[in-house]
């Protein structure tokens, strides 16, 4: 009897699971389009996100030019304790940590800012106007972008020392000082990427209910308050999340921007991480020393992220997962 109930219960087993095979092989026939599309991008990930993972060996092997691309022999923690008694590694990660601190308190708040205002211009055709020409910067070339400072600041031609000269202020050579570095590239990145950054906003405040905002009409809210009291709460787990998606970026800034605007005048705040791997990398070619430095950045942000997640979710309840 309970030999016969055991295979009854096999065959069950068997049965639901050729079932729900037989349901996959349909899922499967059915969008099977789809999926040869979801391929492409698939491997891409695997090729270039993930495939250079295993680079990362390289922090802890020697690399030796016409040798193995993995190295040659172990050295342990050798490049990391030597970049970690280094000063020019601290004054780059000094300079990283600011500007990404100056991403967070203005790039992202201006985001939120312009998202809130354009939100409240009543004309349809106008408001999707401003949002179109709001988007248009972030598809310029940084090349070209960091060409247009250059002329506008440029100390002989530039309208900005002309305007200046106007008001008897002498010319100022402000992409070569490095007093201005911070300023002119926290204001390019605002001025570039304020309309596309918000356009994750713009999605979030017209998700809200409407009837929120007829309830504050009824109870006499202005347009401020309305703002204050029903956008900001209801947007919130969106700005959270923003946030902590930034906090992983820490340890990373617009490398190319950052390169273009480098002179030997502004090093002291220009140079970053990444020009410090660019330079000990590529034109030094001392690549288990740069893969070191990466890799220390990308396990910081690594950490950055985790911990601002749970910060979040202990006291806003919000979180990424």
């Amino acid at each position: 009897m309970n030999r016969v109930m055991i295979m009854g219960k096999a065959h069950s087993r068997a049965v639901r699971k050729e079932g729900r095979m037989n349901r996959t092989r349909r899922i499967i026939r059915k969008n099977i389009h789809y999926y040869i599309l979801l391929l492409i991008p698939l491997l891409y990930i695997l090729l270039f996100s993930y495939g250079p993972i295993i680079g990362n060996i390289l922090a802890f092997r020697k690399f030796v030019p016409g040798g193995s691309i993995y190295g040659e022999e172990w050295t342990g923690l050798r490049y990391f304790k030597m970049f970690l008694g280094e000063a020019s590694f601290w004054r780059a990660f000094n300079n990283t940590w600011l500007l990404n601190i100056y991403h967070l308190v203005f790039t992202v708040p201006v985001s939120i800012l312009f998202a809130l205002i354009v939100n409240e211009i009543k004309p349809a055709k106008m408001r999707n106007l401003v949002q179109t020409v709001s988007y248009l910067p972030n598809f310029i070339s940084v090349v070209v972008v960091v060409g247009l400072m250059t002329e506008l600041l440029s100390p002989t031609y530039g309208l900005v020392n002309e305007l200046l000269g106007m008001l008897g202020i002498p010319p100022t050579f402000f992409m070569n000082e490095a007093a201005w570095f911070r300023t002119l590239y926290i204001s390019s990145e605002i001025w570039q990427f304020t309309g596309w950054n918000s356009i994750i906003f713009f999605a979030a405040i017209t998700s809200i209910d409407h009837q929120l905002y007829e309830a504050a009409d009824m109870d006499g809210a202005g347009r401020l308050q309305k703002i204050w009291h029903v956008t900001l709460p209801q947007i919130m787990p969106t700005i959270v999340v923003v946030y902590i998606m930034s906090f992983g970026h820490l340890m990373t800034v617009a490398f190319e921007k950052v390169l273009l605007m480098y002179t030997p005048s502004n090093s002291e705040r220009s140079d970053v991480i990444e020009t410090l791997v660019y330079r000990i990398g590529i034109q030094s070619t001392n690549y288990s020393y740069s893969t070191a430095i990466s890799l220390f950045g990308g396990l910081l942000g690594l950490v950055i992220v985790v911990t601002a997640n749970a910060l979040a979710k202990k006291y806003t309840r919000y979180s990424l997962y």
